[in-house]
């Protein structure tokens, strides 16, 4: 079945050297087929699916201690590592520091 309401767990990253500044701008890492951006066209690749997009929209059902590979997903995305970077849409902090 398919829920009226979507959680989404959305990973954004700052170059704020204050993370908890109220004025650090925050910056959302898009996904190549994960729902994110209202003005871009859905990706349909039927009948498979990017498998990363995928587990995203399950590990927001649960927390992330029943999700661990987020937790490193994160690290990876934080060390700019290119393999993690080639499976997202887009990297707000390409040739820029990393957040």
């Amino acid at each position: 079945s398919i829920t009226r309401e979507r959680t989404e767990v959305i990973l954004q990253g700052t170059s704020s050297l204050d993370p908890n500044d109220p004025t650090a701008v925050w910056e959302e890492f898009e996904f190549k087929c994960k729902p994110g951006d209202l003005r871009r066209r859905p990706c349909l690749i039927s009948p498979y699916h990017y498998r990363l997009d995928w587990l995203m929209w399950f590990a927001a059902f649960q927390t992330y201690e029943q999700n661990e590979w987020i937790i490193h997903l994160a690290g990876k995305l934080l060390a700019q590592e290119e393999e993690i970077l080639s499976l997202l849409a887009t990297n707000p902090f390409a040739g820029r520091d990393p957040p």
